[in-house]
């Protein structure tokens, strides 16, 4: 079976790699790597290189396994597109997505400047959904790249959300925002959250708002003008 999630927007996550490196704001509070580091404590096998990538071979072809449909968060504990994933591992995990599909793939990547360069020879079906995250107006690039992409379904993933974004969000099928959460994390701000979901009516965007953040995001909870947003695209 794949782990079932507790993020809010999948059902379940499936992690052909582990580990990453930081390569923008968003990433120095990283709940991956904390992760990472607390299951290579608890000598979970996948994780004895602790945050180091690390590809998992024979955990590409798992979701042919999975006969019951479910929404997949892939890598949620990595990037796909990071430079030390060889090009043709990322074409087998392409693969098993479009062969696997029965399934609805959440792709979410930083490295949107290669994934725009592997636009072209990617498998590409309906099933595979592909984000790119973007924290401040600094990295609005990566919603660029991200259009030119020949990807069905197309999503932001406003998460830390870091400083107020206005951009042309014009072509993008959803958007999640979300404030940082665990220890450390940085303040969300009330009117750049509005901002996003005004953006979104304007456009008719699905809205999805994860959560407010902070160290205990539970109790912040994820209400936005009295309202839960969790709108999702149409699959």
């Amino acid at each position: 079976m794949a782990n079932s999630s507790k993020i809010e927007w999948t059902e379940s996550t499936w992690n052909p790699v582990t580990g990453c490196t930081k390569i923008s704001s968003g990433c120095y509070n990283c709940y991956a790597e904390r992760m990472a580091i607390r299951l290579r404590a608890m000598g979970q096998p996948n994780y004895r290189n602790g945050f180091e990538l690390t590809l998992h071979k024979t955990a590409v072809s798992l979701p042919l396994a999975w006969k019951k449909p479910q929404v997949i968060f892939v890598n949620s504990m990595s990037d796909l597109f990071h430079a030390k994933v060889p090009e043709s591992f990322i074409l087998d995990v392409f693969n098993t997505m479009s062969q696997a599909d029965w399934h609805i793939y959440q792709v979410l990547t930083k490295r949107s400047k290669r994934l725009l360069d592997l636009n072209l020879i990617l498998n590409w079906k309906e099933n595979i959904w592909m984000g790119v995250s973007v924290e401040s107006q600094d990295f609005c690039y990566r919603i660029d790249n991200l259009k030119y992409t020949d990807a069905e379904i197309k999503f932001v993933s406003f998460e830390p959300l870091l400083g107020p974004i206005d951009y042309d969000l014009s072509g993008i099928d959803w958007v999640i925002v979300g404030g940082e959460s665990g220890p450390k994390s940085r303040r969300i701000n009330y009117k750049w959250v509005q901002s996003l979901r005004d953006q979104c009516l304007a456009l008719n965007i699905p809205f999805y708002f994860k959560q407010w953040g902070g160290f205990n995001k539970k109790k912040n909870g994820r209400v936005l003008e009295g309202k839960v947003w969790d709108q999702m695209p149409v699959a």
